[in-house]
This record gives C-alpha cells, sequence and structure tokens, in this order.
C-alpha cells in the first residue's frame, strides 16, 4: 500500500494510462501547471494547458475521441460545465449512439464540486443529477483516494464518455491506495460499514459524515449501514436493495439540493423494488434549495453534517417504533 493525496492518485492513474496507452491525452484548464510532473514526462502534445473556453475544450474532446484518442479533459468548476452543455450532452453523450456503434468516444470529463473552499455560488454547484439524466453518459463521483485512482483509469479505459467528479474540499486528504495496478468497476457500490438497523445511502464527502454519524450512532446502541455509490450512473441497485432488505430503513445523504437529485431516484428504486421491506417511509437529507454561500461557516450550515445525519436517522428509528406519519423529506439548511 501507499499513501497517497486524491489530487495524486488522480495524477498517478492518468499517468499509468498514458504509459500504457499512447492515445490517452490530457488538456484543460490549468492542466499542464497543476500537473507539472505529467507535462514533464509525457510533453505538450499529450498535456497541454487551454485557454478558458469549455465549449471548446469538450468539443475538442468529443472530436478527439471520434478520431481514436483518449482525451481526459479538466474544466475546474462543476458550474462550468453548464458552459459545454451542448458538447458533453448532444455530442458526446448521443454520438455512439446515432452512429449506430460505429464509432467510439472515450472521453473523461473532470470537475470539482461541493462545499469547503468558501468559493461562491458560481464555482459551486453539485450537477451531478444533470448529467446522470443525460442518455450515453456514465457519471462517478469517488470519496477515497483508492477509489479516485481505481475509477480513474477504469474510465479512461472506458468507451463512453464519463463525467468525473472530485469535491474540491477532499483534493488534498490522504488514503491508502493499492500498489501496481488497480482498477475499480464502474456500477459498483462499496459498502463502508456494515449494520442492521438503518442504511445510510451516499456519495463524495457526505459519505464521511455518514461514517462519522455511524460511529455516534453506535454509542447509542445503533448500528448503521454505510454504502458509497460511488458510481452515479451506472448505479449499483443490486447493492442498495441487498442493505434496504437487510435494514428496512433507509436514509439518502447528499450536497446537492433534494429536487431531482439523486436521492429521489435512489427513493424511487427502494419503493419499487423493496417496498415490502420497508420499516418507514425513505427519508432524503440535503442541502437546501439555495445557491451555495459563500462563508466558510454558512458552508458547514449548508451541507448535511454528522449531527444533522444522526438526528434524521433516529427519527426514522422512531417513525418505525411508533408507527407515527412521518415527514418525507428535510433539509440540512
Amino acid at each position: 500500500m501507499q499513501t497517497l493525496t486524491i489530487h495524486d492518485a488522480i495524477g498517478q492513474a492518468i499517468a499509468e494510462e498514458m504509459r500504457r496507452d499512447p492515445s490517452v491525452m490530457m488538456f484543460g484548464e490549468g492542466v499542464a501547471t497543476k500537473r507539472g510532473d505529467l507535462l514533464q514526462e509525457f510533453g505538450n502534445k499529450r498535456i497541454r494547458n487551454t485557454p478558458l473556453a469549455e465549449g471548446i475544450i469538450a468539443g475538442a474532446a468529443v472530436g478527439a475521441s471520434a478520431m481514436g484518442m483518449r482525451p481526459v479533459i479538466d474544466l475546474l468548476f462543476a458550474p462550468f460545465l453548464t458552459l459545454a452543455m451542448d458538447e458533453l450532452v448532444n455530442s458526446a453523450g448521443k454520438l455512439r449512439y446515432l452512429s449506430g456503434g460505429q464509432f467510439k468516444f472515450p472521453l473523461v470529463a473532470m470537475a470539482m464540486t461541493g462545499t469547503g473552499w468558501a468559493v461562491g455560488a458560481q464555482h459551486n454547484h453539485n450537477l451531478e443529477a444533470w448529467f446522470v439524466h443525460s442518455p450515453g453518459l456514465k457519471v462517478v463521483m469517488p470519496s477515497t483516494a483508492a477509489d479516485f485512482k481505481g475509477m480513474m483509469k477504469t474510465a479512461i479505459r472506458d468507451d463512453n464518455p464519463v463525467l468525473f467528479f472530485v469535491e474540491m474540499a477532499m483534493t488534498y486528504e490522504t488514503g491508502e491506495v493499492p500498489n501496481g495496478e488497480h482498477l475499480v468497476p464502474l456500477g459498483r457500490a462499496a459498502v463502508r460499514r456494515t449494520g442492521s438497523d438503518i442504511t445510510l445511502i451516499s456519495y463524495g464527502k457526505t459519505v464521511r459524515a455518514c461514517e462519522k454519524a455511524t460511529s455516534l450512532l453506535a454509542e447509542k446502541g445503533v448500528f448503521a449501514e454505510v454504502i458509497d455509490l460511488r458510481s452515479l450512473k451506472p448505479l449499483d441497485e443490486d447493492a442498495i436493495l441487498a442493505s434496504v432488505r437487510k435494514t428496512g430503513r433507509v436514509l439518502v445523504v447528499h450536497e446537492a439540493n433534494r429536487m431531482c437529485g439523486v436521492g429521489a431516484e435512489v427513493a424511487a428504486i427502494v419503493a419499487e423494488k423493496a417496498f415490502d421491506a420497508l420499516k418507514a417511509p425513505v427519508l432524503r437529507l440535503t442541502s437546501p434549495d439555495v445557491p451555495a454561500p459563500s462563508s466558510y461557516p454558512l458552508e458547514l450550515a449548508f451541507a448535511p453534517q454528522a449531527d444533522a445525519i444522526m438526528a434524521a436517522a433516529e427519527s426514522l428509528l422512531v417513525q418505525s417504533t411508533n408507527k407515527a406519519e412521518p415527514a418525507l423529506a428535510v433539509n440540512a439548511g
């Protein structure tokens, strides 16, 4: 095992894939500056900075992928993806289907998201559900250094476009990463904690908050299971349903606002396919439906934290015991 920051785990994955496959290249906003080691090893034909022109960056990546390259592009902050929606959604996501499978469009589009750096609403907006809703795109949002490396390598090798979201507050967190070849399949969730009383389902850095809440709940004799989705599309329905059928109670936690979020899809899957196993309605804990604040203390109040997760979990336990009429959704703010 090696200990790496998430930033370095991503860089190691890209470097390994570039050594393995000469068709892999990386370009985007500041990539040659941020990853000088890659520039030194592979040169400016395979690692290069671009102008701040997200649509052009994404459009160039689509064209490169159609011609046999495997581009990795960095568009910096997730809200900037709105400037590349036509290229990512209407071109990258649809052209393989429109070609009848004659062409492949292997590209990875990276963007940072989430609270923690106090960068303000125009640089911080959790847009992952937009791309989950877009046919032809795959979407991942890991929570550990090992998964960032393993899923980046898998995403680069995939013949379809992959949106790869990085929680900006986690960029320099460290974690253990296996030495040598390490691949993590897309479409498979991870069980971070095992438990029998309630299932906490999350992704990204709110997985950390769920794990902390699990420790607090255990002190009260409540044993929660934590499911890290990590791959939002394809989504691991089997892992979700297996845990729900074991615990009978589900709390879905994510930082994106509630309306039409990933949590809504998870709740629908559980209601459609495991309703008979539920001891209480599915509960969602999310950020409020407002733009993200710029103040760091307000960011902490905006995003779901461990104490709010613990309180929501306890409310589910009370509902299932007392058969009281539940509140179907709550906000963190």
